[in-house]
């Protein structure tokens, strides 16, 4: 037979709960992780969910518009381009290419600034120094140009697309981590560590690091809005995805001479990269929102 409880016991949360509840408090930060959730979902099941191939042309059926207009199609929802290429399918397939891909770079990116930037942050004197106007002269060029400069050097392609805004976000990771080790380096519990005989690197591991994950999540997402737009722009400057491939930028830049002709060619494309944009930067928002608020709670 159970017992029952005779002392009343107070359960506090874990700071992941606590993160949850302050980050779900905002209606339109919760439309926001909704739609970055279908996005996340559209770039894994995108080729068995498209209606049609994403690159085979059908001549007879070229710039259909949308299917709301008085000539269009059902079966072609979003209309047709110059080549008769479903633009719903595309723009569904495109969304691994940019969003999907844009995922995978700042994942690389976080891994491997991170680490730079947890052991710079262990670093003193010259070395120190060095790193932070280094770092400082990287940070103060624009992201777009440096990604430019980069795919100019190493030749266009998506794959040389891809290292490009990868080695454009290391810097901003090993920036934000260096300064937020160094910052909980200076807390007293540190201290206590160390007189505990803990070395840097342990402190650094099962102390320090819990505490600034938030930050770097924080920071992850923001750094993904910035990579679709690389992604984008240097598709739409034709340096990206070939033009087989149904990347958005590279859609954009394939429609824009038919801009008067066939709109939806061109818009339906920035919708599509507006709308990524403004629901991976609506995430990033509530959770530095929630990481803040949590501090002073």
């Amino acid at each position: 037979m159970a017992r029952d409880k005779i002392y009343q016991e107070e359960e506090f949360p874990s700071p992941l709960i606590q993160l949850w509840i302050i980050f779900r408090q905002t209606p339109s930060i919760m439309i926001g992780l909704g739609a970055f959730i279908f996005l996340v979902i559209l770039a894994i099941f995108s080729p068995i969910l498209a209606p049609h191939s994403s690159v085979e042309s059908n001549v007879a059926m070229a710039m259909l518009p949308p299917a709301w207009d008085d000539a269009g199609n059902i079966s072609y929802l979003l209309g047709t381009d110059d080549l008769g290429r479903d633009m719903l399918s595309r723009l569904m397939h495109g969304t691994s290419l940019t969003f999907g891909l844009s995922f995978i770079v700042v994942i690389i990116a976080t891994v491997i600034g991170v680490f730079i930037g947890s052991l710079s942050a262990l670093t003193r004197g010259v070395k120190s120094s060095f790193l932070n106007h280094f770092l400082d002269v990287i940070l103060s060029i624009p992201s777009l140009l440096l990604a430019i400069v980069i795919v100019a050097i190493l030749g266009p392609g998506l794959s040389n697309t891809l290292w490009a805004v990868i080695m454009v976000l290391i810097p901003q990771f090993i920036h934000i981590t260096r300064n937020a080790v160094k910052e909980e380096f200076a807390k007293d519990y540190v201290l206590a560590s160390k007189l505990d005989g803990a070395s840097s690197l342990r402190i650094l591991h099962y102390s320090v690091m819990p505490n600034i994950i938030e930050k770097i999540v924080s920071q992850a997402t923001f750094a993904q809005s910035a990579a679709i737009l690389d992604i984008a722009a240097l598709g739409f400057l034709g340096l990206g995805a070939p033009i087989p491939l149904p990347e958005w930028g590279a859609m954009l830049a394939s429609g824009f001479d038919l801009f008067y002709i066939a709109p939806w060619t061109v818009y339906l494309p920035g919708l599509a990269i507006l709308f990524a944009v403004v629901a991976t930067n609506l995430v990033g928002e509530g959770l530095r929102h929630a990481i803040k608020l949590r501090k002073f709670s």
